[in-house]
């Protein structure tokens, strides 16, 4: 990297020509091939997963203990332990709102002081999904009553807790995967340590790396 460059990303865009759609679930992803040309006028097929993007939550209540929940992951054949998380699936739909409804969803709780965490592309070479990580504390559980009832592989997602330490500690020793997970608690504990939690965003801070995503 060059002395004194700016630690950021830039939106870039090289020309695409035709693009076509050889896959289309009709439910979360496609798959669209662009013919992209390059700074050195070359020319070169890309296939990009198209995703609408998602939010996860790293819940911490008042013990700095983690809400987890576990998940069946049928691409990979193992059940994660995974913080909340859901697709941006509605539109017009805030990014904090539906952090705040996957959090009640999954979590079976509410949150009184959301930030946000970090903002990762998830797979920058494949895919254009982008996620946003939020915190939330000052925790209070939903009434029975009140829960949501989860169909499909939700409807097995146990709740459990864990200390965020001990959860940094076994994702360095290989033992949890989900990547919102990793990116999240790491994120987590690196703010933790250096400044507190009142250096984080606000929740409702504007995500203009996805909404760029779009400007083909």
């Amino acid at each position: 990297m060059l002395e004194g460059a700016e630690l950021v990303d830039h939106l870039e865009r090289w020309s695409t020509g035709e693009s076509t759609v050889p896959f289309d679930s009709g439910r979360v992803i496609s798959v669209r091939t662009d013919l992209v040309e390059s700074a050195d006028g070359s020319t070169f097929h890309r296939d990009v997963v198209v995703h609408p993007g998602a939010v996860g939550i790293i819940a911490l209540d008042g013990d700095d203990r983690m809400l987890l929940v576990s998940q069946y992951r049928h691409p990979v054949g193992h059940r994660l332990l995974e913080p909340p998380a859901g697709l941006l699936d509605i539109p017009g739909e805030p990014a904090h709102h539906a952090a705040a409804r996957e959090l009640a969803e999954e979590g079976q709780v509410r949150a009184d002081d959301w930030r946000i965490l970090v903002d990762p592309f998830t797979s920058p070479g494949m895919t254009d999904e982008a996620i946003r990580l939020y915190l939330a504390r000052g925790l209070h559980a939903i009434p029975v009553e009140e829960r949501h009832v989860g169909t499909h592989e939700e409807a097995d997602m146990p709740v459990c807790w864990a200390r965020l330490t001990d959860v940094v500690s076994h994702i360095l020793a290989g033992g949890l995967h989900n990547p919102i997970l990793v990116m999240g608690a790491l994120a987590c504990q690196v703010a933790a340590a250096s400044g507190g939690w009142d250096r984080l965003r606000p929740a409702d801070t504007g995500w203009r790396a996805r909404e760029n995503l779009g400007k083909r």
